[in-house]
């Protein structure tokens, strides 16, 4: 990759970073006000995908 399209991807980054800063923001505060987490909730979409991945890795080993 050329060094003027890693200044690019790095600028667009960034936007990024700020465009979605206000947001993120907002979620961790509220998150700090939550009584009880509901981790099942979290928990069970990131296990999906780990047996997903390992599925994948078992067929293309075939």
């Amino acid at each position: 990759m050329a060094t003027w399209e890693q200044v690019l991807l790095g600028i667009g980054a960034f936007i990024l970073l700020f465009l979605f800063w206000p947001g993120v923001k907002v979620a961790l505060e509220r998150s700090k006000q939550v009584e009880k987490p509901d981790w099942q909730s979290a928990l069970l979409p990131i296990g999906a995908v780990i047996l997903f991945v390992i599925l994948l890795i078992l067929i293309v080993k075939s």
